[in-house]
């Protein structure tokens, strides 16, 4: 047995079955009415909601408790640029030579191609990372435990916290993506996971008519 410290559990709620029935009813209707986003306006987003938004994901679970979550939050107009050029120039490649068609016929219905306005006009693009391996005190390399499970939780919790906050996301996923670590200075212990487009929706905005699985489709009861 390893000696380790605990504190108390923070307090749960006391709720009525009929109210946990209603609270999880409501956030998954909430949830219901979020979108992929590719047409944002440039209206400002507050840092401080960004900043708030980033701390929920922090709180998602990880192996080991070893958090290997990196989040690069950028406002910066040039370098936004940059990052469209980075992100457009691979796209182009995708569309061109790498993507079978078979995958490409599967993109047609959503109407994608390797022009990414978004990535400048949205207030906000937030690089996720996740570590491979870390460093201990003297500089050692340290394992890391599930790192790619453990970001793509807390991804998928900053995506709802960001739509709790009135907000449109896009998960962009240029391949390869290494031009990130160059443009954001992350170091090679670091990999790209995705890019985040985060704002407010363009006024007009239209998505593709698509039909989410039902529950029973997915999700079994034993």
């Amino acid at each position: 047995m390893h000696d380790h410290s605990t504190i108390a559990l923070p307090p749960m709620p006391a709720l009525s079955d009929e109210a946990r029935v209603g609270i999880a009813r409501d956030f998954a209707d909430e949830l219901s009415r979020r979108r992929t986003v590719r047409d944002y306006a440039d209206t400002p987003v507050p840092r401080e909601v960004i900043e708030h938004c980033l701390r929920a994901a922090g709180t998602a679970p990880s192996g080991a408790n070893q958090q290997p979550w990196r989040f690069v939050a950028v406002a910066d107009p040039e370098l936004k640029r940059l990052i469209r050029e980075g992100a457009e120039a691979e796209e182009r490649e995708f569309y061109a030579h790498r993507a079978p068609e078979e995958w490409l016929d599967a993109l047609a219905p959503l109407g994608t191609d390797a022009e990414k306005p978004f990535l400048e006009t949205a207030p906000w693009l937030i690089g996720v990372f996740y570590e491979r391996f870390g460093h201990d005190a003297e500089g050692n390399k340290v394992k890391r435990y599930y790192p790619h499970e453990s970001v793509g939780i807390a991804t998928g919790m900053l995506i709802a916290a960001l739509h709790r906050a009135g907000l449109a996301t896009l998960t962009h996923t240029p391949s390869p993506m290494g031009f990130l670590n160059d443009l954001l200075g992350r170091p090679k212990n670091e990999m790209a996971y995705l890019l985040l487009v985060v704002g407010h929706p363009a006024p007009g905005c239209r998505v593709p008519a698509i039909q989410r699985l039902p529950l029973d489709a997915y999700a079994s009861f034993l």
